[in-house]
């Protein structure tokens, strides 16, 4: 993991109440997935901490990772140590007790992911059934839905989703690659559900869109999302960069700089967006 203190810093004023929408933890003794995609990356809650310090970010939302399936006992103990200044998004069984939802928004939950990499070769009629039946056990509680789901279901689901009544983000600003077969006409038409419905979009992972390409290749979608809907775009480091733990954290919150130059915008996604999304209630 890359030391905090030789993250680059903002290029810009971070303003208060400053969020990290996205970020992982990972600790010893919780349960794992059998099998999982990656080792057990170098990344607890103090290395966390201290890249918060040295950036400026006040607040964040713990999003529960593939490494722990559905075990939520780790964002569980991380949000009672984080205490008011954390929220979380927990990955869940469809038949999950309402009594543990209940308590996990007693500890600051606001949010179910939902894998749909894991679900990537279902039909897209049986997709949209269980992103109902999911939205169904959030939108009681005052919770969205998040996707986290390659770009080719995103394009797939783009019709469905125009018509959701609840509210939902979609990780990784899309996660539209071309080498996935993705278009810019494909990008356009969520530019088009970000302007109506209930569609938010999370400003991370842009590593994920380059690909090997430099971060500066993102830009043009990162100010077209910028341009299209500020007030419905949050911003996440996705630390610990994994598989790559030497990324500068500094740098990726610096693409703000470029992609939201206007002050006011970098405060929506900043500040005003995950407020609306995850400390409101």
């Amino acid at each position: 993991m890359r030391k905090a203190d030789t993250n680059t810093r903002p290029v810009f004023q971070m303003p208060a109440g400053a969020c990290d929408s996205h970020f992982h933890v990972f600790e010893p003794g919780y349960p794992a997935v059998p099998d999982p995609q990656y080792t057990f990356p170098d990344g607890n809650v103090e290395q966390y901490l201290r890249v918060c310090d040295v950036l400026g970010i006040e607040r964040m939302v713990l999003v529960a990772p593939t490494y722990y399936g559905n075990d939520n006992s780790l964002t569980v103990d991380v949000l009672r140590k984080l205490g008011p200044r954390c929220s979380g998004v927990v990955r869940i069984e469809e038949d999950t007790p309402d009594a543990e939802l209940d308590s996990y928004h007693e500890l600051g939950v606001r949010a179910i992911r939902l894998d749909l990499f894991a679900r990537r070769d279902w039909p897209i009629e049986d997709i949209m059934g269980y992103v109902r039946r999911m939205a169904a056990r959030a939108t009681p509680r005052g919770w969205h839905i998040q996707f986290y789901t390659p770009g080719t279901v995103v394009r797939d689901l783009l019709p469905y989703l125009a018509d959701l009544e609840d509210q939902f983000v979609i990780d990784h600003m899309g996660y539209m690659l071309e080498s996935d077969g993705l278009t810019e006409a494909d990008f356009a038409r969520l530019l088009d559900l970000l302007r109506g419905g209930n569609c938010w979009v999370k400003l991370s992972g842009p590593y994920r869109i380059a690909k090997d390409k430099p971060l500066s290749s993102v830009e043009p979608l990162g100010r077209a999302l910028v341009a299209t809907r500020p007030d419905r775009l949050i911003w996440g480091s996705d630390w610990p960069h994994l598989p790559n733990g030497q990324r500068d954290t500094g740098e990726l919150l610096n693409l703000l700089a470029d992609w939201a130059p206007d002050e006011a915008d970098r405060h929506d996604i900043l500040v005003t967006a995950p407020t609306q999304l995850f400390f409101s209630g």
